[in-house]
């Protein structure tokens, strides 16, 4: 629930943003959802990673025909835009800029603008979309072995191992990250993207945002390794917060890895 004075209790939290591990977070609403956001990492890598959809009841985040803006209401809006001001950087993949072209920006709230990050594996993205025409710095990751210059627009270009059946290495997508002083990443979609840091065991916190919207076909909100058992079946604790209308649902993954896998 929206706190009574949000402009202040924003303001409170937002200066703990790099406050470093000793910090105690100011009393608020605010500190319950985006402590463990905050939180110092635990991870070998250095990093601390969330994870973000926004699905229907249903479990779909967008129809078959690719349209996803909006299935969340203007709470959900206001979060993602929370988090990447919390964040140093926000993560998404090559659909999510062909279909809803973002600019990843937190114009919706006071705070900084994070990196802007795309993985387009096998760069199929042309240079025409506003995130590569300007604004904030702005990453183009894509495999080794992808070819082309050094810029793409004026996004610079990332090169990344190419693992096996497709996509990019994550944890070396972390390692370079980190190197540029991005410790804090918001992975933000579109669905494949947050379900291939999942699968890699790189997620410490998961947030969905689920709306009271069906479907009744589209595309599903995770795409994750078959298992035979449901006690193979990834569990966790959670935590649920009211964004009226939609609810939000906090998940504590800390590097689980789905599937039955250690």
């Amino acid at each position: 629930m929206e706190p009574a004075s949000p402009a202040a209790d924003w303001s409170a939290l937002l200066a703990h943003r790099d406050a470093g591990a000793g910090a105690t977070l100011p009393d608020g609403p605010f500190a319950a959802l985006f402590g463990p956001v905050l939180a110092p990492p635990a991870a070998p890598d250095g990093c601390r990673v969330i994870g973000r959809l926004a699905q229907t009841l249903d479990g779909r985040i967008a129809t078959a025909a690719g349209s996803s803006q909006w299935i969340g209401g203007p709470g959900d809006i206001l979060h993602t835009h929370r988090l990447r001001a919390l964040c140093h950087a926000v993560v998404v993949g090559a659909g999510t800029v062909r279909h809803d072209n973002p600019r990843l920006t937190t114009r919706e709230v006071p705070g900084p603008d994070p990196l802007r990050v795309v993985l387009d594996t096998d760069r199929k993205l042309s240079a025409d979309y506003g995130i590569f025409q300007g604004g904030p710095p702005t990453l183009l990751v894509c495999a080794a072995d992808a070819g082309g210059a050094e810029h793409h627009g004026q996004a610079e270009v990332l090169r990344l191992p190419r693992i096996t059946g497709g996509g990019l290495a994550i944890p070396p997508l972390l390692a370079a990250l980190k190197a540029r002083g991005a410790s804090r990443i918001f992975v933000e979609g579109g669905g494949l993207t947050v379900s291939r840091f999942l699968a890699a065991g790189c997620l410490d916190r998961l947030h969905v945002t689920v709306a009271p919207v069906l479907l009744g076909s589209g595309i599903p909100a995770f795409t994750l390794p078959e298992v035979a058992r449901i006690a193979d079946g990834l569990r966790f604790a959670w935590r649920v917060h009211d964004i009226a209308p939609d609810i939000l649902i906090d998940a504590a993954l800390d590097r689980a890895k789905p599937g039955g896998h250690p």
